[in-house]
Formats: C-alpha cells, sequence, structure tokens
C-alpha cells in the first residue's frame, strides 16, 4: 500500500513558514551536495536508496519521532519504497515526496507583490526548486508576462482565474539556465512576445524587439514597462521600469549577488558592460525603485511574505557586487568567483534560440539542477 505523499506545493509552503520537517534524501551523495530542498528550518540526512536495500533498520536511530519525515528521489519511485520500509518498522511519521526532485524543479508559486498606482496588480512567481523568479503584471483586463518558464500552464491558468487576457510575453534575455516560456505563452494567448535583437540574432522564429525606450501599455490604467538596455549577462539583457515603481533586472542584478557574463563564452568582453550596466546605468536611476530580480541564489533572499525584492538604494549599501570601486578587483571578482556552468546550458541556449525543439521529458532533465546565474 502507498505510503502518503506530499506535494511541491505543500512543501513550498513549510519552506516559506518556516516550519520544520525532516528530510530523508536517498539519491546519491552528489545529487544531494548539488542540488537539496533547501530551508533553515528543516533538517536533513542523506543516505542513497542504495544503501538501504537491505533493510533500514540501521538508520532508525537517526530519524526523529517528533517530527514529520519526508522521503525525497529524483522521481518519486524511490521514496515510495524506502517509506514503505520505514511504514513496515512501525513509523506513523512518513510520506514520500510526491514527483522527486523533478516535480520540485518545475513548481511555481505566485505571490502578489502589490497593488499598481493606477489599478492593477503585480504578482511574483517562485520557482522555488530552482531559483528562477517570473512576473505577471495585470491591468484592466489585460497581463504581461516577464521572464515565463515552461510551464506555460500556470500562467495561463493564472490569468484565467484572474480573468485577464494574456497580451505581451517578454523575456529580459536569452535564457541559458532554464528553458524559457515566453515564446510558446505568447502561441498559446495571442499575446506579442519580446526579446531583445542583440540576443536573438541566431533565433529561428520571429518575434517583436525589445529595445531601448520602448514604453507598452498594458490594459486601460496606463502601465509603462520601459526598456532599459543593461548588458552584461548577455549583449541583449534589457531592464524593465514597470509602472515607475518596479525595476526588473533579470539576470543583471540579485538581492544577494550580480549575474554571471560568461554563459555565451564571453566573460572578459562582456564584464566590464556588467560593470558600466550596475555602476553608471543603475546608478542613474532612482533608490526607490524595487529591484525584481529573474532569480534568487539562496533562502534567506526571500522576504516573510515569499517575494524576493528590494529598494535599489538598499542593494546599493548591502551588495557586494555593487561597491567595488577598482575595476581591475570587479573584473577579478566576476570572472575568476564563477560557479560551475548550469546542466545543458548550451543545448538550453539553442532550445531558446529555437534551433533545436527536445521532447518535455528531456527538457526536463535539461533543467534539473541548481540555479547558477550568479557569481559567487
Amino acid at each position: 500500500m502507498a505510503i502518503r505523499e506530499m506535494t511541491a506545493k505543500q512543501v513550498a509552503k513549510k519552506v516559506m513558514n518556516k516550519e520544520e520537517l525532516f528530510i530523508l534524501d536517498v539519491r546519491t551523495e552528489d545529487a544531494f551536495q548539488d542540488w537539496k530542498i533547501e530551508s533553515a528550518s528543516f533538517d536533513y540526512l542523506n543516505i542513497p536508496y542504495f544503501d538501504l536495500l537491505d533493510g533500514v533498520e540501521e538508520i532508525l536511530d537517526q530519524l526523529p519521532e517528533d517530527k514529520d519525515i519526508l522521503v525525497v528521489c529524483a522521481k518519486g519511485g524511490s521514496s515510495q519504497m524506502v517509506g514503505e520500509m520505514l511504514e513496515e518498522e512501525g513509523l506513523t511519521n512518513i510520506y514520500s515526496f510526491g514527483g522527486g526532485m523533478k516535480a520540485w524543479s518545475e513548481h511555481l508559486e505566485p505571490i502578489k507583490v502589490n497593488d499598481l498606482n493606477n489599478g492593477g496588480e503585480l504578482y511574483q512567481f517562485v520557482r522555488i526548486g530552482k531559483g528562477c523568479l517570473s512576473y505577471m503584471v495585470v491591468s484592466d483586463g489585460e497581463a504581461a508576462v516577464i521572464d515565463a518558464t515552461r510551464m506555460t500552464d500556470v500562467y495561463a491558468d493564472f490569468a484565467k482565474e484572474l480573468g485577464v487576457d494574456i497580451k505581451h510575453v517578454f523575456d529580459t534575455h536569452l535564457h541559458a539556465d532554464h528553458i524559457s516560456g515566453g515564446r510558446q505563452l505568447a502561441e498559446l494567448t495571442g499575446g506579442t512576445y519580446w526579446l531583445p535583437p542583440k540576443d536573438a540574432t541566431e533565433v529561428t522564429f520571429e518575434y517583436a524587439k525589445l529595445e531601448d525606450g520602448e514604453n507598452v501599455t498594458v490594459g486601460n490604467t496606463t502601465i509603462d514597462i520601459n526598456a532599459l538596455y543593461s548588458p552584461g549577462h548577455t549583449i541583449g539583457s534589457t531592464s524593465f521600469v514597470v509602472d515607475n515603481q518596479y525595476l526588473m533586472t533579470g539576470d543583471i542584478l540579485f538581492i544577494d549577488s550580480i549575474g554571471r557574463p560568461d554563459l555565451a563564452g564571453e566573460a572578459e568582453d562582456w564584464v566590464m558592460d556588467l560593470r558600466e550596466t550596475l555602476y553608471t546605468r543603475y546608478q542613474e536611476l532612482s533608490d526607490e525603485l524595487i529591484v525584481l530580480p529573474a532569480h534568487f541564489m539562496i533562502m534567506d533572499e526571500l522576504n516573510e511574505d515569499g517575494t524576493v525584492a528590494e529598494k535599489l538604494g538598499v542593494l546599493f549599501n548591502q551588495n557586494h557586487g555593487l561597491n567595488i570601486e577598482d575595476q581591475d578587483e570587479f573584473r577579478k571578482m566576476v570572472t575568476e568567483n564563477l560557479p560551475p556552468q548550469p546542466n545543458a546550458y548550451e543545448e538550453i541556449r539553442e532550445t531558446n534560440m529555437g534551433k533545436i525543439n527536445p521532447d518535455d521529458e528531456k527538457q526536463r532533465e535539461m533543467e534539473v539542477g541548481p540555479n547558477r546565474c550568479a557569481v559567487r
């Protein structure tokens, strides 16, 4: 008999609410060290599944009696088997993680950021297992989506719940760490797909050119999404100032770090573009703008309400990447502190260009692993 399951949504709520949970992760040690469900309020034990095939008796004294225990594996099969073995030993606080880490990678949690000045709302979609952030701007029956993931049904269904039509879909840049759902979402909804042309020189599809100074109105309440050319992560990276309140920085600036310039093999060439964007273009903007990035690196970047957001002025004071006066020191910091490349990043870039079209299962495999868009 199958044991009880926790869904990715239920676990995400526990992470955001800082609830206690004991994780028994039965993947290999390398897989666990590379990427896991993260929360400061969780306890962890990593015992590979193959070490438990002869029985779970030896780990019973390492498991708590006063906390729920969530057994985690890659896809949800091994966790069921280990969970059943634990229940046979008399444990009653066991759950299997439904869908495993693949489900964790794909879960999106929509959170309202705030109301907008002239009516309308702004939502952030937190892809908690992958560190991706995407957005929906809603006004007077219309919506725009920024940096959509490949789980396009989530945005379409959410727009339907709100009773709005998605008219515009934007990508701040050509993504390399995850597969964009922007083009597919635009096709699904009949919206316009916008992409910076300097990132689109090799794409195989038609798109609207997102260029510096572009204004796009969503609804009748005139929410302007102003394009701000901000190269550095990619040569075409473009930021948005939304409703004169929010700066959507893509993968240029994060809450606790800055973007990496090497995912197209151009770190040495693009590092000073990155510096000019951060130290010149962004310095000219209002300190009161609230930065909404396309990724977060660590769970500490989440606010109490689950959103990832902070005023630009605060980041200029607190983000180390914005406080390196010497250009040579900045170049060294950016080029010598790069994390490993994202899994399958070249294939992901080719997918986002439309050059290859992997099936759904292949796309899942390509995206498995942590977010690696930032300089450490």
